[in-house]
């Protein structure tokens, strides 16, 4: 079994790290403080190719694979976690689209991604519709060659600056099947009656846009239904999941690596009772572990990311990559805190940022809970 990466995955790393530590740094805090971001950014990232980066030649992007895609997310995470979402978040549903969207769909949206030329998002969560996707509310309802579509959507990511979201919404709830009554649809921000509001007030990952959607009689036409016909959303839906859970998980390697580095440079530096930090075997049992938590999650994602380019999506393998890697995340960061001690709890420390950004990872995209039973359910068959 070979564990080490091609020369040209090991470009790319290199890549994405250099850009990050280029752009990110300088804008950090105040992207954090004022929960903006500089859409200039995105741009020049959209240049050197990493925006979109699953998207495949054939529709103007690179077609990198699952594991290159995480790459890039660990170093831009690894750097900042706000404006490396902002980034990366640009192209959320492309994936899908890819692989349910209709030839005509796929030619329409998804060469704009990876130019920097538009933004797309995926509008799944209601305000009563957290984990339990089946409990969406919105509708859709057909009226001739449209569907007519009310209801809201919230914690949406890029939903006050997106050009067009990919949205979940119940279209025949008569199916005694809960999975079989959903179905998604693009839905461009410039039709009448589509409303968002900006979410201010996040713990972490502020730079990134997160909105409340609403959507009141939004015509869209029947060729915005994704795939071939109704009831294919919740299944299209859990795909999506899939490939974002593994996104996660290298984000959230990158940022339990930026904890570690930020630790492993204060504890050189800091001295207690007249001793370097270092010195202390409390302090470097917090780093051991630090470090072995990270590779194990690394080696998780990887094997996960791995899978999925060579054809296998494994439910169980990727439950367990996010929910494991996004726990020793929030674990690292909040050792680097205790590390850094009062100097950790003001925001002019990187580490506070860290600590705030983190616990997303345990919540979005399926909280840890929803991993768990996922693997539970794998293994005991169900």
């Amino acid at each position: 079994m070979n564990f080490k990466l091609s020369a040209e995955q090991i470009d790319i790393k290199n890549a994405a790290k250099e850009f990050a530590l280029g752009e990110f740094p300088d804008r950090a805090q105040e992207f954090d403080r004022n929960e903006t971001f500089d859409l200039e950014i995105w741009k020049k990232a959209a240049k050197l190719g990493f925006v979109a980066v699953n998207v495949s030649e054939n529709y103007g992007g690179p077609g990198l694979g699952r594991l290159e895609a995480c790459l890039i997310i660990e170093e831009f995470w690894a750097v900042d976690p706000g404006i490396g979402l902002s980034i990366t978040s640009t192209a959320f549903g492309s994936d899908l689209l890819m692989k349910f969207g209709t030839e005509e769909q796929k030619k329409k949206y998804l060469p704009p991604l990876p130019k920097g030329e538009c933004i797309m998002g995926s509008a799944i969560t209601e305000p009563d519709a957290g984990s339990d996707v089946t409990n969406v509310r919105t509708t859709a309802v057909r009226d001739g060659k449209e569907y007519i579509i009310n209801g809201s959507k919230m914690f949406i990511t890029n939903g006050d600056i997106a050009d067009y979201l990919m949205v979940l919404c119940k279209t025949n709830p008569e199916r005694p099947k809960k999975q079989d009554q959903f179905s998604l649809f693009i839905v461009e921000k410039d039709r009448s009656g589509f409303e968002a509001s900006k979410l201010y007030g996040k713990l972490g990952v502020r730079a990134c846009d997160t909105a409340e959607i609403s959507l009141n009689e939004v015509r869209v036409p029947v060729t915005n239904l994704i795939g071939e016909e109704e009831g294919e959303g919740f299944r299209q839906v859990m795909y999506q999941f899939n490939m974002s859970r593994v996104n996660v998980s290298a984000a959230a390697v990158g940022i339990a690596r930026a904890a570690l580095e930020e630790s492993v440079a204060y504890a050189k530096k800091r001295v207690v009772f007249s001793q370097p930090l270092a010195s202390f075997q409390a302090t470097q049992f917090k780093i051991a572990e630090m470090a072995t938590h990270i590779r194990a999650a690394r080696n998780l994602y990887y094997e996960a990311a791995w899978s999925i380019d060579n054809g296998h999506v494994d439910h169980g393998l990727i439950a367990m990559s996010k929910w494991f890697s996004g726990q020793m995340a929030v674990k690292c960061a909040d050792e680097a805190l205790q590390m850094h001690g009062g100097y950790g709890y003001i925001d002019e420390y990187k580490v506070q940022r860290i600590f705030r950004d983190s616990k997303i990872l345990e919540i979005y995209e399926g909280t840890k809970e929803i991993e768990k039973i996922i693997i539970a359910r794998t293994l005991l068959g169900k």
